[in-house]
């Protein structure tokens, strides 16, 4: 796990990464009857980039915080839960923000192609369930695990420092 704000930032852009890559698929092909192709990845990977920055904000200043608040105040306790504990409750509570928030997103992406702007609750509340269901086995038992060692082999501990040693005052 992320051992200060700098490593959960970089962290952050790995795992929101993973994310938003195999939800956009996952979304884009069960729109097309579940059709797994090439088109299907390359129309995915177009709406990929504002997608990601839409995640990314509501990771920092939504999810994570709420994730936080709710796992420990409810769930696990610093110092006495495993480190495996904490880990899969801020995964799992990370989950239910960001599907309801980015099911919104997708609702809302759909509108701008179809111009049908009642539409968009009723799909924004039908994907909401969709996505859970695909997001959660997602989050704890593919993209958390990567994300986590695809981070340490690239940033062993002790290697990504609060501030860097230039910026710090003499």
């Amino acid at each position: 796990m992320p051992q200060n704000k700098r490593e959960s930032l970089i962290f952050t852009v790995i795992m929101c990464f993973c994310m938003v890559l195999w939800m956009s698929v996952y979304n884009v092909s069960r729109t097309h009857g579940w059709e797994v192709s090439p088109s299907i990845v390359a129309e995915a990977w177009v709406g990929f980039p504002p997608a990601y920055v839409v995640a990314m904000l509501l990771d920092v200043f939504v999810a994570s915080r709420f994730a936080k608040w709710f796992a420990f105040r409810f769930l696990v306790t610093p110092g006495k839960s495993s480190k495996l504990a904490i880990t899969l409750a801020i995964s799992t509570m990370m989950v239910f923000p960001m599907v309801f928030f980015m099911s919104l997103y997708g609702a809302l992406e759909a509108f701008t192609h179809t111009g049908n702007l009642a539409a968009v609750p009723m799909m924004w509340l039908t994907n909401i369930p969709w996505n859970f269901i695909a997001a959660l086995p997602w989050n704890l038992l593919i993209a958390g695990p990567f994300s986590r060692w695809l981070f340490r082999r690239v940033f062993p501990e002790g290697t990504v420092l609060e501030t860097p040693l230039n910026c710090e005052t003499a």
